[in-house]
């Protein structure tokens, strides 16, 4: 293993071609640490998203998601425990973010843990609205809206 995020590669696809990678990582950060049911963990968006998955050393370790179909919602940013704090969780977003622009998306918006609200601010995201409880953890919509050129 790395602690060198510059040998982070990041791969973008559809879930068909990134289940079986991007999956063990959900599963891990999200069912196995949060106890998130996997009923809910997997949903139907899936095969309509675009995904994101950071490796390092020919190993998973991030993903995430972006829902270009309902404006650019992101989603489902999982890193395993061992490499957070590294900036993966960073480039991950650096990446949906470009997908975003790519499709001349003005904004993205996501649900965060209210947990890793500093971290999406860090990002360039505003909370908007109130906490509210999803898959019994409590969520804060968030907002990052691009500068025009």
């Amino acid at each position: 293993m790395s602690d060198n995020i510059s040998q982070v590669t990041i791969i973008t696809g559809s879930f068909a071609d990134l289940k079986e990678l991007v999956m063990p990582v959900r599963i891990e950060v999200f069912v196995d640490e949060q106890k998130v049911p996997i009923e809910l963990e997997q949903d139907d968006r899936d095969t309509f998203c675009l995904h994101v998955l950071a490796i390092i050393d020919d190993q998973p370790i991030g993903t995430g998601r972006i829902d270009i179909e309902k404006g650019g919602k992101i989603g489902r940013i999982a890193v395993l425990s061992e490499f957070r704090e590294r900036g993966v969780g960073k480039v991950i977003m650096s990446q949906l973010e470009t997908i975003a622009q790519d499709h001349q998306l003005s904004e993205l918006f996501l649900n965060s843990q209210v947990a890793a609200i500093e971290f999406y601010k860090k990002q360039g995201f505003i909370p908007t609205g109130d906490v509210f409880v999803e898959a019994d953890i409590d969520h804060v919509k968030m907002v990052k809206t691009f500068k025009k050129s």
